[in-house]
């Protein structure tokens, strides 16, 4: 297809742009050839006529498609030109925060200005063993690749690093150094990849200074080659350095510095031991204050010379030197505050006593007189005499920085080459990974010599990088047989041959040196002469005579040639050089001893292959005189032949390539610009990569990817069997040009453009099928909607039309009954309204007649009454006024005595609300209640007061009564006189009515009182209930406060919980921890101790001869290494005179940094020694304090004796009793038995000779006890004093630990001491052989053991009690507290007194908290120290054993048993035991452990066979009481598994089998332990069958720390098995067929995810995961280990491929989660078919999990962040944006995630705190334990198969 066919309506092109340098647009409509102007519309909306180059008619780049853009290697765009790949560098650099991208065979970095956490270990361990185009871009990669191809192909690899400062370069090369050190190991203790490192602060404190681009930029070029031995391990290093800027040292620009060194001696001034060097500011030296910027921001200077100091130690500088080199740099300084006067135009001299000099004199230890002659004079020499001949002022400052110059060199090539003594290694270099971080091209407004060499050293790379890119491409189409067509690219040959050819810039230069009045004007003027118009890269400036231009393969420069032969010369006189040499200071001679020798400065080798044993380049040999000459070559000279030297290593070598770009100049983080970028890309040669690339057929894909990708442009019958044949029709069809591609053997290779016009065809067809698919889809779902519409409406009419009859028969049914009602309700409503009228007309009638007849009768009655009125009214006013006056009276005492109480009880009502003010707040609701009701109490008093004057008053009124009465009868009597006297009838009448009229009025006032009082009454019982009320209502508040508090306390005993739960959860995450990193401590040990094994292994292999004597095998080394084992420490002590021979005998080279480890060890080992050694002391001074006590009480000691001699007197008679039977029974025996039934052969006579024989065996039991009584007591009595010599019998450290604290222990030894010193009876009295006194001593000493038990038991006790005692006390004391604060916080208001309560709760949980940190601190403290003196006691004891063993007399030796005697005691019948000989103890270890085979014979054992075996024959050994016999069998065993999974420690099988039965072991020790915890389960004969006379607790804390790491060790077996399988099967393979298709690749060609026949799939995994879990079941292995085995496994499984998804752009895409999620389903099915969903595996998955959804779900809204946020919880944040940055679309339907979603799911997740880590430790191994699992086979129905040749062993 032509290329003008692609410029359609829509196509995106790249125009030039001035700002932007390229910009996007997009065509308005076809281009038709022919046309001048294209229609385009810019980004941002604008439309835009692009007119062509009428001369060359080029088109504007194509862009490629969005499906490209972001890709790993630019080489896979379709498209490949500039914008193109600045494009693809920007998205990648500013949207996805990748800084790495590949360009065929180079890797371009990006400097993102940023701390990136991207170069983990983890990072690592991901990229080691990985192909280069499996994963993302890195400089890892890179390193791996080279690390690879030298291990594969044996060939020496460089990674060349290049750049402009500030690009990145010395970081690059330093973690590519570090990779190697990681990934390769050290092949000795100290890691040379530290010692290079190390380097790296000298290196930029002499060879670093600011810059105008960069504040740490390097001024020198360095080659380091790291070195390896024949197993790929770094052995050393050495480093090559070229052109260091000399003249920095004494010019600096604007906003530069010097060296950091200088600045860094500057600020350490004020340090005592630089007060000599007489520094000060930098600002007072004058070759460190012309750049005017002596600080650098953020930069200690003051500290980086104290890291300085500490790089320098590192490396085996010695303070000494360090002083000596500090005193040489302070010496420049000085020598460039050196001034100068002149005398005239031809002379110059120093002024005299000139503090500079003589400093600087005084500092290099030099002739101050001397060297001011010859800073102001040279000597000329001439074929006759020598002259001696002033110089002018300018010639002396020239010539003084050139010394200073030339000093710092010298100084600088000295430090060099110490770094390269301490990186040199004496062993054998096999290979080497040479690292170049060397300067990039540059290109300044004013460049000059150092500008000139280093674009030189660019062109030499540049060509060496071409011609290596034009390799590799002819490589590829050779291997591919595709017809080899001459490629054009730039070959800067001429330019090379312009600068170094003869007559050449260089060799001109150097002749104009050579001349005796040769200028920089002459100079230019011969190049002008040679090269102007003759050579096409050479030009001259249009407005400059004394500058020229060079075409560089980047770009033209223009070099001033002033300055250039003066630096070239680099002219010292030789006459100051010689006063150097006579310094006194003798570190600075040395500078100068080559000056001789002509060699290069850089120490440049003749030979790159063995950079580690190179000898310098020796000048050939001349004239005598020529020697004197050969230090004047010229710098131009020099760096030509080490750049010479420099290529010919890499041409030698493989080269990688790592071009690093500056993206922007004022080091913005994440910012990108593209001029600066377009600059940096032309003159790293990325785009001469990418132009060599697309001149020939830069894409390429195999059959298979082409055929999976383009599958949809083939019809079914286009696909064929044959893939290669199917893929040339189709392109045959789909290409019509068939120069445009090329088939090969294994490949399809397009031209540029191709892929892109396959993936439009791809898109378009797609496109189609998806307006089909969509158009089917569509008309679909709308019939399928109609017809649902349609149906629903006619459903909806019927049942409205059913609704509606309905509602209109209703209708009627109700309009009739309504005109029923109302004619019925009408008639009700006038009947009823009739009735109502009548009768009231009736009513009303009936009251006006009464009213009107009542109005007639009341006026008749007042006419009466008024006259009657009338006759009393006068009586009554007269009585009125009398009343009124009174009444007047009394009111105005009562308004007097009114207003007296209110003030009163004003006064009161003051009182009583401050006083109940006060009670509110601080006596609280009851106080109040009972004011009130005190209150109402004192109104109830009143209210009785009232009722007695009421009382009063109605006595009163009798009285009266009484007396009106008496007046009546007296009246009466008058009437009777009246009688007589008729004419005072009238006057009585009166008075009578007066009388009556008084009685009304008494009972009116009477009336009137009542209804006051009943007034009074019914207010006071409305203040009572008002009383009540509130009374209620204070209650109702009370029950709601005390509901609250209740409510407050349930709350924070919720709150108290829940930290409680949570606290708890912490500390079990937290015994996790603990136990995580002990195991990891094991790990570590056993890597360790097999470390130990391996150099002991080195040491016997290296050592010919063996030696004589004990050789210690490696079980008792092992043994050696346990911490629990007491015999290793036996061994230990035995091994340590041969350990100190070894030495002497063979000298082997001792690396220093590991003799200081073990020096500093063992320092700390004496000092635990000493420490344990004082707290032994200590108690043996308690034991003797306790001892003094015991001798104050001679009463217990009587009481002692008594008991005893009772004791003895009880054995005594049943001796007797014993003697007597025997005796009587031999009597009647021989008496009264016939001859023939007592006969020997008699069966009477044998059935008594077996009783008499059983009666023997019970006494020497007996013996056999009281003898082990008396060795344990001796024991002990040895244990409390190891000083003394006991020779009695052996120590056994069982009864030693039996002991419960040190007072058992000194009554122990104090009963034996009392036993020594009594009286030595005459055994014969007692009996005749002495046993009963045996017996006798025995049972006291053991009496008396049991008794300082039980008083130490009492003590124990009453230590209790009195804890207890102390505890109640602190309780009381806190209960009152508590009192205390509670009438406090009653006092308060509700919401102070909640938050006091609270604040108390808290206060009180905290100190318990702390007191409960405290106790838990204590005791680790405590059990520490205990495990640290068990281990001495043990020792202890050990060495008094073995010294005991040579000191046995043999009378002791007669008097215990020589063998062992089994005493079947009551049970006859016991079995369950296993009887071996000593002897035979090897055989077994060997036959059942080491030989015995997994898939052998142990196929058909019982699960864990080997197990029970050894715990029978430890039974057996146990019930023999014989302690050695069961620690050696104990040892043997766990050495000898150590050594089968040494030695079959890769395969699954033996790690499996062995863990199985160490578990099981593990088992029966505690199940027969005796231990009630252990014995729940057992059955009573397997409680009989527990062992009884050791304790093997330690012994079980051994063999769990071994399972601890068999079972590291079988994860890492598994992880090894899984590894390779994790990435294959879970990323790359397509499981699901079709879902996703490949991305079109470039030169670093991923792993194809098409199954091919060595690819592994997800099936693979399933397989693999049965075979493990068979096989361990098989084994016999526990559930919940399997278990936690699984949830390893498949933590493993989800970590690799996480980590594997984070690194690989290619994976991150919609199908490739779909692909996963399909596999973690197929995992899960598994384990529930296994069962094992409750093993905790499923949510090792769950990250995955998460991952996969992430790349599923939809990313756009602030809805869909929310809701990423919500769903990734197991995933970190780091985790989410990498994922998100990553997300690549494989198809064009997909659209990317935008930038501004990325930042809202950073801000979403801000405050989320989780590590910042990016990948998953795949490493991390879980926390193993080991739950009892009791087995239920009974140990007597074992059966030893024939097969494992152990017919030595007997059955019990």
């Amino acid at each position: 297809m032509a290329a003008s066919e692609l410029y359609t309506k829509f196509a995106r092109v790249w125009i030039p742009d001035p700002e932007e340098v390229w910009k996007s647009a997009e065509l308005l409509k076809d281009y038709k050839p022919g046309d001048k102007v294209l229609l385009l519309r810019l980004e941002d909306g604008k439309d835009l006529e692009y007119r062509l180059d009428p001369k060359t008619k080029e088109l504007p780049h194509l862009r490629n498609p969005d499906i490209l853009v972001g890709e790993n290697d630019l080489t896979a765009l379709s498209y490949l030109h500039e914008p193109a790949v600045l494009h693809n560098l920007r998205v990648r650099f500013i949207d996805s925060k990748l800084i790495y991208t590949y360009c065929g065979i180079v890797l371009v970095a990006i400097n993102p200005y940023e701390q990136l956490p991207i170069y983990g270990e983890d990072i690592i361990n991901a990229y080691s063993g990985q192909n280069m185009g499996d994963m993302d871009p890195h400089i890892f990669a890179v390193a791996e690749e080279a690390y690879k191809q030298m291990a594969r192909d044996e060939r020496n690899q460089s990674i060349i690093v290049s750049g402009e400062s500030g690009a990145g370069k010395t970081v690059s090369a330093k973690y590519a150094m570090r990779y190697f050190a990681t990934v390769s190991g050290s092949a000795s203790e100290a890691n040379v990849e530290e010692k290079v490192l190390a380097s790296n602060p000298i290196m930029e404190s002499i060879g670093n200074a600011k810059t105008t681009r960069n504040d740490n930029s390097s001024r020198f070029g360095k080659y380091i080659e790291i070195g390896f031995d024949k197993r790929y391990r770094i052995i050393g290093a050495n480093m090559r350095t070229y052109l260091l800027e000399k003249s920095r040292v004494v010019f600096q620009a604007e906003e530069e510095r010097n060296y950091h060194i200088f600045y860094q001696l500057c600020a350490s001034a004020k340090l005592p031991e630089f007060k000599m060097l007489r520094l000060g500011d930098a600002n007072n030296f004058h070759y460190t204050m012309q750049g005017g910027s002596p600080v650098i921001e953020g930069i200690d200077d003051a500290k980086e010379m104290t890291q300085t100091r500490q790089a320098c130690t590192l490396l085996g500088i010695s303070e000494s030197y360090q002083m000596g080199i500090f005193r040489i740099l302070a010496g420049i300084l000085h020598l460039g505050n050196v001034g100068f006067t002149s005398r005239d135009s031809d002379s110059c001299t120093i002024p005299p006593k000139h503090e500079p000099l003589s400093t600087f004199c005084d500092l290099m230890g030099v002739d101050c007189e001397e060297m001011c002659h010859w800073l102001c004079h040279r000597k000329l020499a001439t074929a006759t005499e020598t002259y001696i001949k002033p110089i002018s002022k300018l010639q002396a400052t020239n010539a003084r920085d050139a010394l200073a110059k030339h000093i710092y060199a010298k100084l600088f090539n000295w430090i060099v080459d110490h770094v390269n003594q301490a990186l040199h290694s004496a062993v054998k270099q096999h290979s080497f990974i040479g690292v170049l971080d060397i300067y990039g091209f540059e290109t300044f407004e004013i460049n000059s010599f150092e500008q000139f060499c280093i674009n030189y050293a660019n062109e030499k790379l540049q060509q060496q990088f071409n011609m290596h890119v034009f390799k590799l491409e002819q490589e590829e189409y050779m291997k591919e047989q595709i017809p080899w067509t001459l490629i054009d690219f730039y070959d800067n040959q001429p330019c090379i041959n312009l600068i170094e050819s003869k007559l050449g810039i260089l060799d001109l230069l150097d002749e104009e040196c050579k001349m005796p009045k040769g200028t920089d004007d002459t100079w230019a003027q011969k190049l002008y002469n040679t090269h102007l118009n003759k050579c096409a890269l050479f030009e001259k400036p249009r407005l400059s005579n004394k500058a020229f231009i060079i075409q560089h393969f980047a770009d033209k420069v223009e070099y001033q040639c002033e300055g250039f032969l003066e630096k070239n010369k680099d002219t010292v006189f030789e006459e100051q050089i010689k006063v150097l040499k006579s310094s006194k200071f003798k570190m600075l001679p040395e500078l100068f001893q080559d000056d001789e020798k002509a060699i290069s400065p850089t120490s440049a080798t003749s030979s790159g292959r063995t950079p580690l044993t190179r000898t310098p380049i020796k000048p050939t040999k001349g004239r005598p005189g020529q020697t004197a000459k050969e230090h004047k070559k010229t710098v131009g000279h020099q760096f030509r032949n080490s750049l010479h030297l420099l290529m010919e290593t890499l041409n030698a070598t493989t080269p990688h390539y790592v071009r690093c770009i500056k993206p922007n100049d004022f080091k913005f983080p994440f910012t990108f610009d593209e001029k600066r970028a377009v600059q940096q890309l032309r003159a790293c040669g990325v785009l001469e990569t990418i132009r060599i690339s697309a001149a020939g057929f830069p894409s390429r894909w195999t059959y298979q990817e082409f055929f999976s990708r383009y599958r949809v442009l083939m019809k079914q019958k286009d696909v064929l069997s044959d893939r290669k044949q199917t893929c040339k029709n189709v392109l045959e069809k789909l290409i019509l040009d068939k120069d445009k591609y090329q088939f090969g053997k294994t490949k399809i290779f397009f031209r540029a453009g191709q892929v892109a016009y396959l993936e439009k065809l791809r898109a378009d067809k797609l496109r189609a099928a998806c307006i089909r698919i969509q158009k089917t889809i569509r008309g679909w779902l709308l019939r399928r909607k109609y017809l649902r519409m349609r149906k629903a409406a006619v459903t909806v009419q019927r049942y409205v039309r059913g609704h509606q009859a309905r509602c209109y028969a209703k209708f009627l049914r109700r309009t009739k009954a309504a005109t029923t009602i109302q004619k019925y309700w009408r008639m009700f409503a006038v009947r009823r309204r009739y009735k109502i009228q009548r009768a009231a007309t009736i009513v009303l009638q009936s009251y006006l007649r009464g009213y009107l007849a009542r109005n007639r009768y009341r006026k008749i009655l007042r006419e009466h009454k008024a006259v009657i009125i009338q006759k009393w009214v006068r009586g009554w006013m007269a009585r009125t006024y009398y009343k009124r006056s009174m009444h007047a009276i009394i009111y105005l005492q009562c308004c007097f005595r009114r207003m007296m109480a209110k003030r009163e009880l004003k006064k009161l009502k003051i009182e009583a609300r401050s006083v109940e003010r006060y009670k509110k707040l601080h006596i609280g609701m009851e106080n109040k209640i009972m004011q009130l009701q005190r209150k109402v109490d004192e109104q109830n008093k009143d209210y009785k007061c009232l009722m007695e004057k009421l009382t009063n008053l109605e006595g009163i009124y009798n009285s009266e009564t009484e007396k009106l009465r008496s007046d009546l009868e007296r009246l009466q009597l008058s009437e009777e006189e009246a009688k007589i006297a008729t004419g005072r009838v009238l006057s009585l009448q009166e008075e009578i009515a007066k009388l009556r009229k008084d009685l009304e009025q008494t009972q009116s006032e009477k009336k009137s009182i009542e209804e006051r009082a009943d007034r009074y009454k019914q207010e006071t019982e409305q203040l009572v209930s008002n009383l009540k009320e509130e009374n209620t209502l204070l209650k109702q508040e009370k029950e709601a406060l005390n509901h609250l508090i209740v409510e407050q306390a349930k709350e924070m005993t919720e709150t108290m919980e829940k930290k409680l739960v949570e606290e708890t959860k912490q500390l079990e995450l937290d015994l996790n921890d603990e136990r995580l990193r002990y195991q990891n401590l094991l790990n570590e040990f056993s890597r360790l101790e097999e470390r130990y094994d391996d150099l002991k292994e080195e040491m016997t292999l290296m050592v010919n001869v063996p030696k004589p004597g004990h050789k210690r095998t490696d079980s008792t080394h092992s043994s050696n290494e346990s911490e629990y084992t007491f015999s290793s420490e036996i061994a230990e002590t035995e091994d340590i005179p041969s350990r100190t021979e070894e030495p002497s005998e063979k000298k082997v080279p001792l690396d220093m940094s590991l003799f200081l480890k073990l020096q500093k060890r063992v320092t700390e080992l004496e000092q635990e020694k000493q420490v344990m050694q004082d707290e032994l002391d200590r108690k043996e001074e308690q034991m003797l304090r306790s001892k003094a006590k015991e001798e104050e009480k001679p009463q217990i000691r009587g009481a002692e004796l008594e008991y005893e001699s009772l004791k003895r007197q009880e054995l005594e008679s049943e001796n007797k009793k014993l003697k007597n039977e025997l005796n009587e029974l031999r009597k009647a025996l021989s008496e009264k038995s016939a001859p023939e039934v007592t006969a020997p052969g008699a069966p009477a006579y044998r059935v008594l000779m077996e009783q008499l024989t059983s009666v023997s065996e019970e006494l020497d039991v007996r013996k056999e006890e009281v003898l082990i009584l008396r060795s344990q007591l001796v024991s002990q009595k040895e244990a409390i004093q190891p000083k003394n010599t006991m020779t009695d019998s052996t120590i056994l450290l069982e009864d030693v630990q039996k002991m419960k604290d040190k007072g058992e222990i000194a009554q122990a030894y104090i009963g034996l001491k009392e036993t020594n010193r009594s009286p030595a009876l005459d055994c014969h009295e007692l009996n005749e052989d002495g046993e009963l006194w045996l017996v006798y001593e025995g049972l006291k000493q053991a009496n008396r053991l049991l008794e300082s038990q039980l008083q130490s038991q009492k003590r124990s006790h009453e230590n209790e009690a009195e804890a207890l005692r102390g505890e109640i006390q602190s309780l009381k004391e806190e209960n009152n507290r508590q009192q205390q604060l509670l009438a406090q916080n009653l006092q308060l208001p509700p919401e102070a007194r909640i938050e006091a309560s609270l604040q108390h709760e808290i206060t009180r949980l905290t100190n318990e908290n702390l007191d409960l940190m405290e106790q838990l601190e204590k005791q680790d403290k405590t059990v520490r120290k205990l495990k640290k003196q068990l281990k001495v006691f043990a020792k202890k004891i050990g060495e008094l054993e073995v010294g005991q063993m040579e000191n046995i007399s043999p009378g002791q030796i007669i008097d215990e048993p020589i063998r062992p005697v089994n005493i079947p005691r009551k049970e006859k019948d016991f079995q369950g035991m296993l009887e071996y000989k000593k002897e035979d103890e090897q055989k077994l270890v060997k036959n059942l452990i080491l030989e015995l085979k997994p898939r052998g014979v142990a196929v058909n054992l019982i699960p864990g066979l080997p197990a029970y075996i050894l715990f029978m024959c430890v039974r057996h050994a146990d019930y023999l009481n014989d302690d050695q016999k069961v620690r050696s069998l104990l040892t043997s065993t766990i050495n000898s598994i150590k050594k089968v999974l040494k030695k079959r420690g890769d395969d699954f099988e033996t790690v499996s089998f062995w863990l199985s039965n160490t578990c099981r072991f593990l088992h029966c020790l505690k199940q027969y332990s005796g231990e009630e915890g252990f014995m729940k389960h057992n059955t009573s004969r397997q409680n009989e069958h527990c062992l009884t006379n050791f304790d093997l607790a330690e012994y079980r804390q051994v063999l769990s720390d071994l399972a601890i790491q068999i079972y590291q060790q079988l994860v890492r077996v598994l992880e090894n098995i899984l590894q390779p399988m994790i990435v294959s099967g879970m990323l790359e393979h397509e499981t699901i067929q079709g879902v996703s298709g490949v991305k079109p690749t470039g030169l670093r060609k991923r792993t194809s995810s098409i199954a091919d026949e060595g690819t592994y799939t997800l099936d693979s995994i399933l397989r693999q995961l049965n075979s493990f879990h068979s096989v361990m079941c098989q084994h016999g292995m526990d559930p919940e280990l399997i278990k936690q085995v699984v949830k390893q496994m498949f933590y493993i499984v989800g970590a690799i491929t996480l980590n594997n998804l984070l690194l690989r752009k290619d994976m991150c895409s919609w199908s490739k989660g779909m692909q996963i999620r399909y596999n973690v389903s197929q995992l899960e099915e598994w384990l529930r078919d296994k069962n094992l969903m409750n093993s905790g595996a499923k949510e090792t998955l769950e990250p995955l999990i998460q991952a996969a959804q992430l790349l599923q779900v939809k990313k756009k809204t602030d809805d869909d962040a929310e809701a990423i946020c919500s769903m990734c919880n197991a995933l970190t944040t780091a985790q989410i944006v990498k994922v998100l940055n990553l997300y690549t679309p494989v198809n064009e339907f997909e659209e990317r995630v935008s930038v501004s979603f990325i930042r809202t799911i950073q801000m979403r997740l801000r405050d989320r705190k989780d590590s910042p880590q990016l990948l998953m430790d795949a490493k991390h191994i879980f926390p193993v334990t080991f739950p009892f699992n009791p087995s239920s086979l009974a140990l007597e129905t074992i059966q030893i198969p024939a097969s494992l040749g152990l017919g030595f062993i007997s059955r019990v």
